[in-house]
């Protein structure tokens, strides 16, 4: 239980972490696709939206993954998980597969939400550079 309680908050950092570190590298090495997708959603500006999701997600979750300013890191990517299962995930507007599809990705979106508002609340763990708070 004591390796648990050492390494248990790093893991789930790293855990957590991941997905937006690896969409964010994926949005750098596919921009003009993802500035492609956001305009069809019809959101204003959608290069400094891109520029934007990138920051977050990369930015994010290196600082979640260090446990550096994990609380403001983990609130940040909690409001863009919301906005982007809002606006990108839009199942209840969709038919068929397109609607099966989005609502996994809403779902998706919400349960990772629940890991960010776990560290947003609890704070970083003992293995970080904020030492838990």
């Amino acid at each position: 239980m004591e390796a648990l309680n050492r390494y248990g908050t790093l893991v789930g950092r790293i855990l957590i972490a991941f997905i937006f570190v690896f969409a964010g590298f994926g949005k750098i090495t596919g921009f003009e696709g993802t500035v492609g997708y956001i305009a069809s959603k019809g959101m204003p500006v959608p290069q400094l939206a891109a520029i934007g999701a990138i920051l977050i997600e990369v930015g994010g979750g290196l600082m979640l993954v260090l446990g550096w300013k994990a609380r403001w890191a983990a609130a940040a990517m909690f409001v863009f998980t919301l906005l982007a299962a809002l606006i990108f995930h839009n199942f209840w507007a969709l038919q068929g597969a397109q609607a099966q599809d989005a609502m996994i990705h809403f779902m998706k979106n919400i349960s990772m939400m629940g890991g960010l508002l776990y560290v947003v609340v609890h704070g970083s763990g003992p293995l970080s550079l904020d030492r838990g708070r």
